[in-house]
């Protein structure tokens, strides 16, 4: 049976693993749309030692924003809602689901828990980022059919090490 729980420590572990496990077919997907220079800056010792980084300051960093989706006592997904009250506005800041429960109601389940984390703040929209390379096609689909609007942003990289 579904629940989603505020996160507690005991979660972390398998958290991270279950992050890891859900990018793992994202990211060749990633670095083959992107220039080498800029997947080597943002991954130098590799996606996963990087979103394992990320992901430990997060659920380190701001509990409070963190809930956890559980089957029974299992961990099966996550999300990070963070409040932008200057801009009116939540943000999905992370959502995880486990592969192997991907298109059973989670991610609905876990952004329906950040809609209403942010309307309860009393701010009047959310956001969420994602990726717009192939592997991340199916979060796109996803927040569209949850009522997400695009919004047109470019974001540009130079390589400087080149010379020009």
């Amino acid at each position: 049976m579904l629940t989603i729980a505020p996160y507690i420590s005991q979660y972390r572990a398998d958290l991270l693993a279950l992050s890891l496990r859900a990018w793992e077919p994202v990211f060749p997907m990633v670095h083959s749309a992107v220039p080498s220079f800029v997947y080597d800056c943002f991954y130098p010792s590799g996606w996963q030692a990087r979103q394992y980084d990320d992901l430990a300051l997060v659920l380190d960093g701001e509990p409070e924003n963190v809930d956890v989706a559980l089957d029974g006592d299992s961990p099966i997904g996550w999300v990070c809602t963070r409040l932008h009250p200057e801009d009116d506005m939540g943000e999905v800041y992370v959502l995880v689901v486990d592969p192997a429960r991907q298109r059973d109601g989670i991610g609905r389940a876990l952004m329906n828990g950040s809609f209403e984390r942010v309307k309860a703040a009393g701010l009047r929209m959310i956001m969420v980022e994602t990726g717009d390379d192939p592997g991340h096609a199916p979060a796109r689909a996803a927040y569209e059919a949850s009522g997400f609007q695009r919004w047109p942003v470019a974001r540009y990289f130079k390589d400087l090490a080149e010379g020009s």
